[in-house]
Formats: structure tokens, C-alpha cells, sequence
């Protein structure tokens, strides 16, 4: 039984990233939002003001600027003042991408509503466009979905090994460092001691004391 609960929250812990929100941006703010994605991953993500005013034309007033940019400082989107937008890429390098949203200042301050919504890995493929262009039956479209699921948490788990590898070593680089700045430190102190002792040896040699 224990064993079957830690294999659903691994499972859990190495699904692929669903990341859908909404929140408030106000005028003259920026708002950055980063995912953790790994090398050759899938990511699509699409973004829209809420008209505070149903049934009525969105404002002039209600635009953003949206830019998506790698570990690595590489751009992967940029939006200029719009009211809603979509982006997809693939991750050519591994760590953490960043969504930023900015608003244009603006008297009076204005509150913005944002609707977002990340995903990345298997989350992020079109399903139902992969069923209508191959025409496949739903037992084997599920299949390949548990097939590309399956694929992409074997894939987490190396992901995870070699970063646990990297903390390790950095963790060894760290100890290293400790290890030979204490030494030092050590050694420091007792010359410093030293020579106290001297000084103090000194001074009572001249008092006649000693």
C-alpha cells in the first residue's frame, strides 16, 4: 500500500507542468512569471486581459507587453502592447523561462485581470488535432498518450539524476572550500596567538616580571 502511494506522488511530483492563472498587473508594474523546463520540451502558453466591461469592446487603455526569454537571456516571444496572445517553442537548453508582463503607466492607476495559462511536455500537445489528423480510435490515441507520458517522465528522471549529480558536486566544490578555509582560519589563530604570547612574554621580560 505504501508502496503504491510514493509511485502517485512520484508520478505527481514528474507529470508535466500545467500552469493556468489569473492575476492582477497594475499600471506602470511588471509581472514575471519562470517554469522549470527541460532540454528538447514542448512549451505553449496563451494570454488575454479580462474585459472588465462584458459585452462591451475592450479599452484602448487595456494593453500589455509580453515577453517569454530563456536561462540564457534568448527571446522566445515578445507581444508590443496587445490584448491577448499565444506562444509555442521548443526548450534548447534546460532550466528556468521566464514570462514577463509589463503595463504602461498610466494616471489614474489602472488594475489589469490576466489570464495565463502554461503548459509544457505532454500537457502542452494539441490532442484532439493529433485524433482528427490520423483518424486513430480513442483506445489508441490513449495509448499514446500514456506511451508519450510514460516517455516524458523517464525523461524527468534523468533530468533529476543530473541535477542531483551537479548539487552533489557542488556540494563536494563547497566542502572542499570549508575544508581548507577552516584550516587556514585554524592556522591564523594560533600564529595570532603566537605572537600574543610573545608580546605578553616581552613586556614581562622588561618589567622583571619574568
Amino acid at each position: 500500500m505504501w508502496e503504491l502511494k510514493a509511485l502517485i506522488v512520484t508520478l505527481g511530483l514528474l507529470s508535466p507542468t500545467v500552469e493556468s492563472m489569473r492575476f492582477d498587473l497594475k499600471s506602470g508594474a511588471t509581472k514575471c512569471i519562470t517554469e522549470d523546463i527541460k532540454n528538447n520540451s514542448m512549451s505553449v502558453g496563451k494570454y488575454s486581459i479580462v474585459n472588465p466591461n462584458e459585452g462591451y469592446p475592450m479599452p484602448d487603455t487595456h494593453k500589455i507587453t509580453v515577453k517569454v526569454t530563456s536561462p540564457r537571456g534568448n527571446n522566445y516571444h515578445y507581444g508590443d502592447r496587445v490584448e491577448s496572445g499565444t506562444f509555442a517553442f521548443t526548450a534548447a537548453e534546460a532550466g528556468g523561462y521566464m514570462t514577463c508582463f509589463w503595463a504602461a503607466e498610466h494616471k489614474p492607476l489602472m488594475t489589469f485581470s490576466i489570464d495565463f495559462d502554461w503548459k509544457t511536455g505532454v500537457a502542452a500537445r494539441d490532442w484532439l488535432k493529433v485524433a482528427k489528423k490520423g483518424q486513430v480510435e480513442a483506445m489508441v490515441l490513449e495509448f499514446q498518450k500514456m506511451y508519450d507520458t510514460v516517455t516524458s517522465i523517464h525523461d524527468e528522471m534523468f533530468y533529476l539524476r543530473e541535477r542531483e549529480e551537479e548539487m552533489q558536486q557542488l556540494n563536494r566544490e563547497t566542502h572542499s572550500k570549508m575544508t581548507t578555509f577552516s584550516f587556514f582560519s585554524l592556522l591564523f589563530c594560533l600564529l595570532v596567538a603566537a605572537v600574543q604570547l610573545w608580546h605578553l612574554k616581552a613586556f614581562f621580560e622588561r618589567k622583571k616580571l619574568l
